[in-house]
C-alpha cells in the first residue's frame, strides 16, 4: 500500500511554521536561542521541585520539561508558551499518587490529554472567558497556601512527618513534630533563601534558583559534609539519558476511577495553560490560538506518561522569562528542552548532591509569587458577592480539593450572576406622556390616567428563568384586570430561553382565553427565532407581531368599539378625545359609528 500524501517531516514542518514562524530571520534565531538556554537553566531546578513536591521521582520532571515541553512548542497555539510541571499541579497530583498510586496518575495524565485535545477539537477553548475572576485567583491562592505549608517541614528539617492528604492533618503533623527541627536544614535553607532574593541583584543575568541550588549545595558539603539528606540519598542516583518507555496496566475498571482525576487535570491544566497564553498575549502584542492550545496541551499530556513524566500545563513564569529574554517563536522552546535534556544529562552526578532542604526556599518563592496577593486584596474590596466567591473557592482549595473549590466557586457565581440579572429585568406599564412628546413613559401611569381597554408593558432586561416569575406575576396582574389588548414592547429584551418562552406562552394563553388580544413589539433576533420554533409566534399571529408600538397601539385602537370609549375620563391616548365624541354623537343619533384612525405622524414607539 502506497502513501501519496506529505511525510511526517512535512507535516510536522507545516505544523511549526504555519502562522507562526512566517519572516523568520537569522537574528530572531540568535534571539530564540539564547532565550530557550536562559528558560532551560530556570526549569531544571523548579522541574526538580515540581516532581518532588508531587511525590514522584525528582527526574520524572525532567523528564516532562523535555517531553511535554517540545511537544506544547510544536503543536500549541502560542508563539512563546513554555510547557511543564507547574506548581499548580503540585497538590492535585500529590493527592493522586497517595491516593491511587504513580501508575494509575500517569493513566489519568493520558486521559487528561484526551479531553483536552477534545476540549480543543470541539473549539472549547473560548470557555475560559466564562470563568470568574475570583474563582481563578480563588483557587491559585490556595494552591499557593498548600504549597507553602507543604515545605515547611523541609525548610525546618522535621523528622518522622508523614504526608497526608487533606490539608489540615498535614497542619496537626507539622504541630507533632516541631521538636525535631534541624538548624543544619534551616541554614542550609537560608543560604538558597538568600540567593533566591538577592543574586538577581548581584548576578541579573544567572537564573536565581539555579543560585540558590548551586551555593546552597557548596554551602551544605563545606559546612555540613554528609548531615544534610540530599536528593540522591532520597530518591537514589538520577537517571540520566532519555527515558524509557513505559505502558502502564490500562483497563477499563481504572478508566473509569481515574476519570474525575483526569477531569479535574484537564479542567486545571486548560485553566492555567491558556491564562499564560493570554499574559504572553499581552506582552508580545499578538494573539493565541486557544483552541490550537488545548490541542497542544492534550498531545503532551497524552504522550508525556509514556515516558514517566507528570502532567503539564503552560508555565507562566517560564514564558514569562523567555519572552523577556527575546524569545518570539517555538524555536525557544524547543531550545529549552534540548537545553534541560543535555544539562542533566552533563551532570546528573551534582544533581543527585543537591541537599533536599534547598527546594523547599525554591517552592516557597513560586508559592509566594503565584498566590496573586494584590489582585486577592483588590477583590476583597469590590463586591461582596465577589469576595464571598474568592473566599468560598480559596478556602474549599485549601481545606477540600481543587475540584470541590472550583465547582463550588462557579454554583455561587452563577447564583450571584442570576440573582443580579434577574433583579435587572424591569416589567412596567407604560401610557404616551404629553409632556414628553408622546413619548411612552411609566410615570404616565396614574390612577386617573390610564386605559382600561389596552395595557401597555415594556419589558427591559433577559427574559430567562431567573427573571421569570417577576414577569409572570407582572402580567398576571393585568390579566386580572381585564383589558382588551396587551401590548409587550420586547425592543429591550436581548435574549430569552425556554422558561421565559414557557412563561410567555402561559400568559398569551391566559390572555386570550378570557377573549383578549396580545400584540408584540420591537423583537430581537434571539427571542423572534425562539418563538418561531416553539410555534409561539404563530400561535399569537403574524398580524400581531409589529416593528414599532404605534403601529400596535394604532391596531389596538382598532379593535376596541367606539361604545367602550363614551365619557372616558382618562384620555390616555391622543384618538381618546375623538373617539369619546364620536361615540356620544353616535350614541345620541341611535347608530354606531363607522371606526376610522388614521395613525398621527410622529407617533413614539
Amino acid at each position: 500500500m502506497r502513501w501519496d500524501g506529505p511525510s511526517l517531516f512535512e507535516a510536522v514542518k507545516k505544523r511549526l511554521i504555519a502562522g507562526r514562524m512566517a519572516g523568520y530571520s537569522q537574528e530572531q534565531l540568535q534571539k530564540d536561542i539564547v532565550a530557550g538556554i536562559t528558560v532551560g537553566l530556570v526549569a531544571i531546578p523548579l522541574a526538580l521541585a515540581f516532581a518532588i513536591a508531587s511525590g514522584v521521582k525528582p527526574e520524572q520532571g525532567i523528564y516532562t520539561a523535555v517531553v511535554a515541553g517540545a511537544l506544547i512548542a510544536l503543536f500549541g497555539g502560542s508563539h512563546v508558551q513554555i510547557g511543564g510541571p507547574t506548581g499548580a499541579f503540585v497538590p492535585l497530583l500529590f493527592s493522586i499518587v497517595v491516593t491511587y498510586g504513580y501508575e494509575n496518575l500517569m493513566i489519568a495524565g493520558a486521559m487528561a490529554g484526551l479531553i483536552l485535545i477534545f476540549m480543543g477539537m470541539t473549539r472549547m477553548g473560548a470557555l475560559i472567558k466564562f470563568i470568574p475572576r475570583p474563582v481563578t485567583v480563588g483557587f491559585t491562592a490556595g494552591i499557593a497556601v498548600i504549597i507553602f505549608f507543604g515545605q515547611i517541614d523541609t525548610f525546618l528539617g522535621l523528622q518522622g512527618v508523614v504526608k497526608h492528604k487533606e490539608f489540615l492533618d498535614n497542619v496537626a503533623e507539622l504541630g507533632r513534630h516541631l521538636d525535631t527541627v534541624q538548624w543544619q536544614s534551616i541554614s542550609v535553607a537560608l543560604v538558597c533563601l538568600i540567593c533566591l532574593l538577592y543574586s538577581p541583584k548581584i548576578l541579573p543575568a544567572v537564573p536565581s534558583p539555579l543560585v540558590g541550588i548551586v551555593v546552597s549545595t557548596i554551602f551544605a558539603q563545606a559546612a555540613f559534609g554528609g548531615a544534610v539528606e540530599t536528593i540522591g540519598a532520597k530518591f537514589g542516583e538520577l537517571s540520566a539519558g532519555w527515558p524509557a518507555f513505559q505502558w502502564p496496566a490500562f483497563n477499563l475498571e481504572k478508566a473509569q476511577q481515574m476519570l474525575g482525576p483526569a477531569l479535574t487535570i484537564a479542567a486545571l491544566g486548560s485553566i492555567e495553560s491558556l491564562l499564560s497564553c493570554v499574559v504572553a498575549d499581552g506582552m508580545t502584542g499578538k494573539r493565541h490560538d486557544s483552541n490550537r492550545e488545548l490541542i497542544g496541551q492534550g498531545i503532551a499530556n497524552l504522550i508525556v506518561p509514556f515516558f514517566g513524566g507528570i502532567p503539564a500545563t503552560g508555565a507562566i513564569a517560564r514564558t514569562a522569562t523567555n519572552i523577556r529574554s527575546g524569545g518570539g517563536t517555538p524555536i525557544a522552546a524547543l531550545v529549552h528542552s534540548l537545553t534541560v535534556f543535555l544539562l542533566v544529562l552533563l551532570f546528573a552526578p551534582f544533581v543527585s548532591q543537591v541537599p533536599l532542604v534547598s527546594m523547599s526556599p525554591i517552592l516557597m518563592r513560586v508559592a509566594w509569587n503565584m498566590s496573586d496577593r494584590r489582585e486577592f486584596a483588590h477583590l476583597l474590596r469590590t463586591t461582596r458577592s465577589d469576595a464571598i466567591v474568592l473566599l468560598v473557592t480559596f478556602g474549599m482549595t485549601v481545606v477540600f480539593d481543587l475540584t470541590v473549590a472550583v465547582g463550588a466557586g462557579m454554583v455561587i457565581a452563577a447564583a450571584v450572576f442570576i440573582n443580579n440579572m434577574s433583579q435587572s429585568l424591569a416589567v412596567q406599564k407604560v401610557l404616551p406622556d404629553p409632556q414628553q412628546g408622546e413619548k411612552l413613559a411609566p410615570e404616565a401611569v396614574t390612577p386617573i390616567h390610564d386605559c382600561p381597554h389596552i395595557a401597555i408593558y415594556t419589558i427591559d432586561g433577559a427574559l430567562f428563568f431567573g427573571a421569570a416569575s417577576l414577569f409572570e406575576k407582572t402580567l398576571s396582574e393585568c390579566i386580572n384586570a381585564r383589558p382588551k389588548v396587551l401590548i409587550l414592547r420586547m425592543g429591550h429584551v436581548p435574549m430569552m430561553d425556554a422558561t421565559g418562552e414557557m412563561v410567555f406562552e402561559e400568559i398569551v394563553r391566559a390572555f386570550r382565553k378570557r377573549g383578549g388580544i396580545v400584540l408584540v413589539t420591537g423583537l430581537k433576533p434571539q427571542p423572534e427565532a425562539l418563538l418561531r420554533t416553539s410555534g409561539l409566534y404563530d400561535q399569537i399571529g403574524e398580524a400581531h407581531v409589529f416593528q414599532r408600538t404605534g403601529q400596535a397601539i394604532t391596531f389596538a385602537l382598532t379593535r376596541i368599539g367606539l361604545q367602550r370609549c363614551a365619557g372616558c375620563p382618562h384620555q390616555a391616548f391622543h384618538e381618546c378625545e375623538e373617539r369619546s365624541t364620536a361615540s356620544m354623537v353616535g350614541s345620541n343619533k341611535g347608530v354606531s359609528k363607522p371606526e376610522r384612525l388614521v395613525p398621527e405622524p410622529g407617533r413614539q414607539s
